[in-house]
Protein backbone atom coordinates (compact mmCIF):
# COMPACT_ATOMS: atom_id res chain seq x y z
CA UNK A 1 0.00 0.00 0.00
CA UNK A 2 1.29 3.68 -0.89
CA UNK A 3 2.16 5.64 2.09
CA UNK A 4 -0.57 7.42 4.01
CA UNK A 5 0.59 11.01 3.28
CA UNK A 6 0.64 10.18 -0.31
CA UNK A 7 -3.13 8.93 -0.46
CA UNK A 8 -4.09 11.60 1.89
CA UNK A 9 -2.52 14.26 -0.61
CA UNK A 10 -4.68 12.49 -3.74
CA UNK A 11 -7.59 11.84 -1.80
CA UNK A 12 -7.60 15.57 -0.82
CA UNK A 13 -6.76 16.88 -4.45
CA UNK A 14 -10.31 15.30 -5.13
CA UNK A 15 -12.41 15.93 -2.28
CA UNK A 16 -10.95 18.73 -0.75
CA UNK A 17 -9.21 18.89 3.21
CA UNK A 18 -12.49 18.41 5.08
CA UNK A 19 -12.47 15.80 7.73
CA UNK A 20 -15.65 14.65 9.14
CA UNK A 21 -16.03 13.45 12.53
CA UNK A 22 -18.25 10.42 13.39
CA UNK A 23 -18.76 11.32 16.84
CA UNK A 24 -22.11 9.20 18.22
CA UNK A 25 -22.50 11.88 21.36
CA UNK A 26 -25.75 10.66 23.45
CA UNK A 27 -27.01 13.84 22.35
CA UNK A 28 -26.87 13.35 19.24
CA UNK A 29 -28.26 9.97 18.88
CA UNK A 30 -31.34 11.65 20.98
CA UNK A 31 -30.99 14.48 18.45
CA UNK A 32 -31.70 12.07 15.74
CA UNK A 33 -34.51 9.71 17.46
CA UNK A 34 -31.73 6.73 17.80
CA UNK A 35 -31.71 4.72 21.05
CA UNK A 36 -28.39 5.25 22.84
CA UNK A 37 -27.64 1.67 22.39
CA UNK A 38 -25.54 -0.59 19.98
CA UNK A 39 -28.61 -0.62 17.46
CA UNK A 40 -28.78 3.21 17.73
CA UNK A 41 -24.57 3.65 16.87
CA UNK A 42 -25.03 1.52 14.24
CA UNK A 43 -27.77 3.75 12.22
CA UNK A 44 -26.13 6.49 13.45
CA UNK A 45 -22.52 5.43 12.10
CA UNK A 46 -24.26 3.55 8.34
CA UNK A 47 -26.48 6.77 7.58
CA UNK A 48 -22.74 8.86 8.12
CA UNK A 49 -20.97 6.74 5.67
CA UNK A 50 -23.90 6.86 3.54
CA UNK A 51 -24.03 10.50 3.19
CA UNK A 52 -20.08 11.21 3.51
CA UNK A 53 -18.76 8.53 0.85
CA UNK A 54 -17.73 10.29 -2.38
CA UNK A 55 -18.16 13.73 0.12
CA UNK A 56 -14.97 14.04 2.05
CA UNK A 57 -11.59 12.78 1.86
CA UNK A 58 -11.01 11.70 5.47
CA UNK A 59 -13.67 10.43 8.50
CA UNK A 60 -12.40 10.61 11.80
CA UNK A 61 -15.08 8.08 13.94
CA UNK A 62 -14.19 9.02 17.52
CA UNK A 63 -13.81 5.75 19.41
CA UNK A 64 -14.77 6.46 23.01
CA UNK A 65 -19.07 7.08 22.05
CA UNK A 66 -18.62 3.29 20.79
CA UNK A 67 -16.37 1.92 23.42
CA UNK A 68 -19.33 3.19 26.06
CA UNK A 69 -21.14 0.82 24.74
CA UNK A 70 -19.09 -2.22 25.59
CA UNK A 71 -18.66 -5.11 22.85
CA UNK A 72 -21.38 -4.44 21.35
CA UNK A 73 -20.64 -1.04 20.73
CA UNK A 74 -16.79 -2.02 19.93
CA UNK A 75 -18.31 -4.35 16.98
CA UNK A 76 -20.20 -1.52 15.71
CA UNK A 77 -16.76 0.43 15.39
CA UNK A 78 -15.35 -2.57 13.45
CA UNK A 79 -17.71 -2.58 10.78
CA UNK A 80 -18.01 0.91 10.90
CA UNK A 81 -14.68 1.23 10.07
CA UNK A 82 -14.64 -2.03 7.15
CA UNK A 83 -17.46 -0.26 5.62
CA UNK A 84 -15.88 3.19 5.50
CA UNK A 85 -12.84 1.83 3.87
CA UNK A 86 -15.00 0.03 1.55
CA UNK A 87 -17.23 3.22 0.51
CA UNK A 88 -13.51 4.78 0.07
CA UNK A 89 -12.90 6.86 2.21
CA UNK A 90 -9.67 6.99 4.29
CA UNK A 91 -10.16 6.28 8.28
CA UNK A 92 -8.84 8.33 10.97
CA UNK A 93 -9.69 6.81 14.01
CA UNK A 94 -9.55 9.15 16.80
CA UNK A 95 -8.17 6.37 19.87
CA UNK A 96 -5.54 9.05 21.58
CA UNK A 97 -3.43 5.95 22.54
CA UNK A 98 -0.14 6.12 24.29
CA UNK A 99 1.93 3.32 26.20
CA UNK A 100 5.28 1.72 26.09
CA UNK A 101 6.74 -1.42 24.98
CA UNK A 102 4.36 -4.25 23.98
CA UNK A 103 1.24 -2.59 24.69
CA UNK A 104 2.00 0.28 22.84
CA UNK A 105 3.11 -2.25 19.66
CA UNK A 106 -0.22 -4.30 20.60
CA UNK A 107 -2.14 -1.24 20.20
CA UNK A 108 -0.41 -0.77 16.87
CA UNK A 109 -1.14 -3.87 15.36
CA UNK A 110 -4.95 -3.82 16.71
CA UNK A 111 -5.03 -0.62 14.59
CA UNK A 112 -2.78 -0.54 11.98
CA UNK A 113 -1.54 -4.02 11.23
CA UNK A 114 -3.30 -5.16 7.96
CA UNK A 115 -3.71 -8.74 9.52
CA UNK A 116 -6.11 -6.79 12.12
CA UNK A 117 -10.12 -6.44 11.41
CA UNK A 118 -10.25 -2.72 13.07
CA UNK A 119 -7.12 -2.06 10.32
CA UNK A 120 -7.38 1.74 9.88
CA UNK A 121 -5.69 4.28 7.78
CA UNK A 122 -4.32 6.35 10.47
CA UNK A 123 -4.58 6.94 14.26
CA UNK A 124 -4.29 9.63 17.17
CA UNK A 125 -1.69 8.94 19.64
CA UNK A 126 -0.44 10.62 22.75
CA UNK A 127 3.43 11.34 22.96
CA UNK A 128 3.95 12.09 26.54
CA UNK A 129 5.47 9.07 27.95
CA UNK A 130 8.25 10.21 25.64
CA UNK A 131 8.53 10.99 21.74
CA UNK A 132 10.46 7.77 21.53
CA UNK A 133 7.43 5.40 23.17
CA UNK A 134 5.71 6.02 19.60
CA UNK A 135 8.35 4.07 17.95
CA UNK A 136 5.38 0.76 17.77
CA UNK A 137 2.99 2.93 16.08
CA UNK A 138 5.64 4.55 13.87
CA UNK A 139 7.00 1.18 12.54
CA UNK A 140 3.30 -0.22 12.44
CA UNK A 141 2.38 2.72 10.31
CA UNK A 142 5.68 2.62 7.84
CA UNK A 143 4.93 -1.32 7.51
CA UNK A 144 1.34 -0.93 6.55
CA UNK A 145 1.05 2.39 4.69
CA UNK A 146 -0.62 3.61 7.84
CA UNK A 147 -0.33 7.14 9.58
CA UNK A 148 -0.10 8.88 12.67
CA UNK A 149 -1.22 11.85 14.04
CA UNK A 150 0.36 13.12 17.34
CA UNK A 151 -0.94 15.23 19.67
CA UNK A 152 0.88 18.90 19.76
CA UNK A 153 -0.63 21.76 20.15
CA UNK A 154 -4.09 21.07 21.98
CA UNK A 155 -6.82 23.84 22.47
CA UNK A 156 -8.06 22.33 25.54
CA UNK A 157 -7.24 24.79 28.93
CA UNK A 158 -4.78 22.03 30.51
CA UNK A 159 -3.20 21.57 27.71
CA UNK A 160 -0.59 24.16 28.29
CA UNK A 161 0.94 22.85 31.80
CA UNK A 162 2.25 20.37 29.45
CA UNK A 163 2.97 21.08 26.06
CA UNK A 164 4.23 24.91 26.48
CA UNK A 165 6.60 23.73 29.42
CA UNK A 166 9.81 24.32 28.40
CA UNK A 167 12.88 21.69 27.45
CA UNK A 168 15.98 24.01 27.75
CA UNK A 169 15.15 25.90 24.35
CA UNK A 170 12.43 24.64 22.80
CA UNK A 171 9.02 23.68 24.48
CA UNK A 172 7.53 20.13 24.61
CA UNK A 173 5.03 20.71 22.01
CA UNK A 174 8.20 22.15 19.73
CA UNK A 175 10.42 18.99 20.84
CA UNK A 176 7.28 16.80 18.97
CA UNK A 177 6.86 18.82 16.07
CA UNK A 178 10.74 18.76 15.84
CA UNK A 179 10.67 15.20 16.20
CA UNK A 180 7.95 15.04 13.42
CA UNK A 181 10.10 16.98 10.87
CA UNK A 182 12.91 14.61 11.45
CA UNK A 183 10.22 11.97 10.52
CA UNK A 184 9.30 13.17 7.62
CA UNK A 185 12.07 14.95 6.19
CA UNK A 186 12.61 14.19 2.43
CA UNK A 187 9.07 12.57 2.07
CA UNK A 188 6.90 13.94 -1.29
CA UNK A 189 3.91 15.35 -1.31
CA UNK A 190 4.19 15.03 2.37
CA UNK A 191 5.14 12.75 5.25
CA UNK A 192 2.90 10.42 6.82
CA UNK A 193 3.43 11.34 10.27
CA UNK A 194 0.90 14.19 11.58
CA UNK A 195 0.68 16.79 14.38
CA UNK A 196 -2.72 17.78 15.87
CA UNK A 197 -3.47 21.12 16.51
CA UNK A 198 -6.53 22.85 17.69
CA UNK A 199 -8.24 25.08 15.75
CA UNK A 200 -9.17 27.20 18.42
CA UNK A 201 -5.37 27.71 19.86
CA UNK A 202 -5.48 31.50 19.37
CA UNK A 203 -1.86 32.01 18.67
CA UNK A 204 0.23 29.80 16.84
CA UNK A 205 3.90 30.12 18.38
CA UNK A 206 5.39 27.05 17.67
CA UNK A 207 6.47 26.18 13.60
CA UNK A 208 4.51 23.49 12.39
CA UNK A 209 5.65 22.74 8.91
CA UNK A 210 6.84 19.35 9.63
CA UNK A 211 6.14 18.62 6.09
CA UNK A 212 3.42 15.90 7.52
CA UNK A 213 -0.11 16.53 7.85
CA UNK A 214 -2.17 19.29 10.32
CA UNK A 215 -5.14 17.30 11.64
CA UNK A 216 -6.87 20.96 12.52
CA UNK A 217 -10.37 19.80 15.43
CA UNK A 218 -12.01 22.39 16.40
CA UNK A 219 -14.05 23.88 13.21
CA UNK A 220 -17.92 24.58 13.53
CA UNK A 221 -19.16 23.85 16.49
CA UNK A 222 -16.15 24.39 19.04
CA UNK A 223 -15.52 27.39 18.15
CA UNK A 224 -12.99 27.42 15.35
CA UNK A 225 -14.01 29.24 11.63
CA UNK A 226 -12.71 29.26 8.48
CA UNK A 227 -10.68 32.51 8.92
CA UNK A 228 -8.95 31.41 11.57
CA UNK A 229 -7.34 28.51 10.16
CA UNK A 230 -6.26 30.72 6.87
CA UNK A 231 -4.64 33.39 9.26
CA UNK A 232 -3.25 30.73 11.82
CA UNK A 233 -1.91 28.11 9.27
CA UNK A 234 -2.04 30.24 5.86
CA UNK A 235 1.92 28.89 4.65
CA UNK A 236 1.16 25.27 5.44
CA UNK A 237 -2.58 25.59 3.63
CA UNK A 238 -1.57 22.50 1.66
CA UNK A 239 -1.22 20.61 4.75
CA UNK A 240 -4.07 21.54 6.67
CA UNK A 241 -6.99 18.74 7.11
CA UNK A 242 -9.62 20.73 9.34
CA UNK A 243 -12.04 18.55 11.49
CA UNK A 244 -15.39 19.24 11.81
CA UNK A 245 -18.25 16.81 13.58
CA UNK A 246 -21.15 18.15 15.39
CA UNK A 247 -21.39 21.18 13.05
CA UNK A 248 -22.16 18.39 10.08
CA UNK A 249 -23.74 15.59 12.28
CA UNK A 250 -26.39 18.22 13.74
CA UNK A 251 -28.14 18.05 10.32
CA UNK A 252 -29.06 14.67 10.68
CA UNK A 253 -30.58 12.29 10.55
CA UNK A 254 -31.52 13.04 6.47
CA UNK A 255 -28.55 11.64 4.28
CA UNK A 256 -29.63 14.70 1.48
CA UNK A 257 -29.33 17.24 4.77
CA UNK A 258 -25.90 15.57 5.83
CA UNK A 259 -24.79 16.09 2.60
CA UNK A 260 -25.32 19.53 2.13
CA UNK A 261 -24.05 20.56 5.40
CA UNK A 262 -20.60 18.84 4.14
CA UNK A 263 -20.85 20.46 0.96
CA UNK A 264 -21.17 23.85 2.92
CA UNK A 265 -18.07 23.67 4.54
CA UNK A 266 -16.26 22.67 2.16
CA UNK A 267 -17.02 24.99 -0.33
CA UNK A 268 -16.30 27.40 2.45
CA UNK A 269 -12.58 25.98 2.99
CA UNK A 270 -12.08 26.23 -0.44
Amino acid sequence: MAPFGERLSAAVSTYGPLCAGIDPHASLLADWGLTDDAAGLATFASTVIEALAGEVAVVKPQSAFFERHGAAGVAVLERTIQDARAAGLLVLLDVKRGDIGSTAAAYADAYLDAASPMQVDAVTVSPYLGFGSLDPFLTAAERNGGGVFVLALTSNPEGPEVQHARIGERTVAGAMLDHLRERNAGATPQGSYGAVVGATVGELTEDVAINGPLLIPGLGAQGGTVADLRRLFGPVWDHVLPASSRGILSAGPDVSALRKAVRAVRDELG
